[in-house]
């Protein structure tokens, strides 16, 4: 077997068996992260995902980028283990970070988005997954390995900037795929605000989870998150890297969006337009 699709198929094989056993074993020591009746579905969607993660690998497959050797494994689990503890630190379980209005600030995510650009999407992928499911499990506030995943695309899509030989001109194309679906999600989001409920909204002054109507500032907060990208690709314009790697990593953030959000409309827990609890 091929080098580089053995160290693939082993990444995403490793993802999905620590996601059952921090699965099992959290579930035996705290029983707010066991499971519900949709696991199964939860599972099923993660295997999609980490198929769908093999495919763009295999059409890819000829770039070096895909390359995994012993410096790659070790940047995985120090990867990881940066995100699962940052992810403790900053999700409202130690270090009170600013939110408004249902959005909130989750600086930990620049782990995976930095290792997956510096050492490659396979290293992303697995810091993204493994260290938010780890975080996950930290923090107590329950397992959603299906979001973990998505978390885990924020840095495999960071480190894909590089199957292209010019990286200003792949940055100028992914601000454009942006741009419209930054566009496609504030016309879902006005065309079904009455009906758009955030159900893993955070009710701080009860400290429990609560229904809430998705506001405004939250159901736009892409285009502002969009606006942001902006101004960090054209401020770093002469430095590619930090233009590069801010750009692409906006890119995983609709992909992370729609895996975790997908899942929701199946258990009606979630709807799926981008604005939850992490």
């Amino acid at each position: 077997m091929d080098k580089k699709l053995f160290s693939v198929i082993s990444a995403l094989v490793a993802v999905f068996i620590v996601f059952l056993l921090i699965a099992w074993i959290g579930g035996m020591l705290n029983p707010s992260l066991k499971l519900d009746q949709t696991a199964l579905l939860r599972f099923v969607f993660v295997a999609i995902g980490l198929l769908i993660v093999f495919a763009v690998y295999y059409v890819t497959r000829g770039s070096q980028i895909w390359e995994v050797g012993t410096r790659e494994v070790v940047y995985m689990a120090i990867g990881a283990a940066l995100y699962a503890i940052l992810s403790y630190l900053f999700n409202g379980t130690v270090f009170a970070v600013p939110s408004v209005s249902q959005v909130a600030l989750r600086p930990a995510i620049v782990i995976p988005m930095f290792f997956g650009y510096a050492f490659g999407p396979t290293v992303g992928l697995f810091t993204g997954a493994v260290g938010n499911m780890f975080g996950d499990a930290l923090t107590g506030f329950g397992l959603f390995p299906q979001w973990s995943v998505g978390n885990g695309l924020v840095g495999m899509i960071a480190g894909m900037v590089f199957l292209f030989k010019d990286k200003k001109k792949s940055m100028d194309t992914v601000l454009w795929v942006s741009g419209v679906i930054a566009a496609l999600t504030v016309i879902f989001f006005l065309l079904y605000r009455t009906t758009a409920v955030n159900m893993m909204f955070y009710d701080a002054a009860n400290n429990i989870f609560g229904d809430a109507p998705i506001s405004a500032f939250a159901g736009l907060s892409v285009v502002i998150g969009f606006i942001l990208v902006l101004v960090v690709r054209f401020a770093f314009g002469k430095n590619i890297d930090v233009a590069a790697a801010v750009t692409w990593s906006m890119l995983g953030q609709p992909a992370r969006n729609r895996v975790r959000g997908d899942i929701g409309y199946l258990d009606q827990r979630i709807l799926g337009i981008g604005c939850h609890r992490r």
